[in-house]
């Protein structure tokens, strides 16, 4: 954590290049008060996530840790599995890699709706998706998948109340942010057969504590928030950083952190 403590113990820090689009590590009250600039390197789009989200979904429906581990354990399993293919996608949080996201369904043969709290019908048509309202979405999906970013707004949406409104076969994925569904409303709706599974990247603590209940249920894949440390998402990050130092050096602007919309 970037704290009061921290920036009183740099008297010379003068800018700190701070990668992606969310500062939550960074007391921004702090570092305006020792006069540290907090430049935002957020290194542009990448698909990464949405990538990984995808991954999740198959590897959850088709059972393809479950079936590697037994293959390298001496079975031979043939589950009856699901595809991907005229599924319902609800995509919860239409950003760019919600919109990313529906454009890869689509190539996949998905019907695609979505909901975002500022999406209009006419901007989920353009990404080929369908609006529905969060309740609707959540009974009508096959598998729901978050791309939301995490607000005071957003933190608990996907609570024990909306999780009973999915169909029992239904797949949550989560690549965003671990505190947008509520985590122990979901182990429960998976542990008592409520929910068919789930493919999460991303957990309330991480990393994951060793006796977490996700650890151990068999209908849950899961992965160490890899949804941004790829090769492509460095490199832009490192172009980026080096933006801003070079922005810095040179006295001409720099997008930094704000105040009100960052810091929670």
């Amino acid at each position: 954590r970037l704290d009061a403590g921290f920036f009183k113990s740099l008297p010379k820090l003068r800018i700190v290049a701070q990668t992606g689009n969310h500062a939550y590590h960074v007391d921004l009250n702090a570092a305006e008060e020792h006069d540290v600039v907090i430049g935002k390197a957020t290194g542009g789009f990448c698909g990464a996530a949405g990538e990984l989200t995808f991954g999740l979904m198959m590897a959850v429906m088709r059972q393809i840790s479950q079936v590697d581990h037994a293959i390298k354990n001496g079975s031979w399993p043939t589950p009856m599995t699901r595809v991907l293919r005229g599924k319902t996608l609800g995509i919860v949080g239409f950003g760019n890699i919600g919109q990313y996201v529906a454009r890869i369904a689509n190539a996949f043969g998905m019907n695609v709706v979505a909901w975002g709290s500022r999406l209009t019908s006419e901007g989920a048509e353009q990404a080929g998706a369908r609006r529905l309202e969060l309740t609707d979405l959540l009974r009508t999906a096959d598998i729901i998948s978050i791309h939301a970013t995490l607000t005071p707004q957003s933190r608990g949406l996907i609570d024990s109340k909306r999780l009973a409104l999915c169909k029992p076969s239904a797949y949550l994925i989560n690549t965003a942010r671990g505190p947008i569904v509520d985590e122990a409303a979901l182990v429960a709706a998976l542990s008592e057969g409520r929910l068919a599974g789930a493919g999460l990247d991303v957990f309330d603590t991480e990393p994951l504590p060793v006796d977490h209940p996700l650890r151990s249920l068999k209908n849950v894949v899961t992965t160490s928030h890899l949804g941004w440390p790829t090769d492509e998402m460095y490199e832009q990050f490192a172009n980026a950083a080096a933006d801003v130092l070079i922005a810095y050096r040179d006295h001409t602007e720099i997008p930094q952190f704000s105040l009100k919309a960052d810091w929670h």
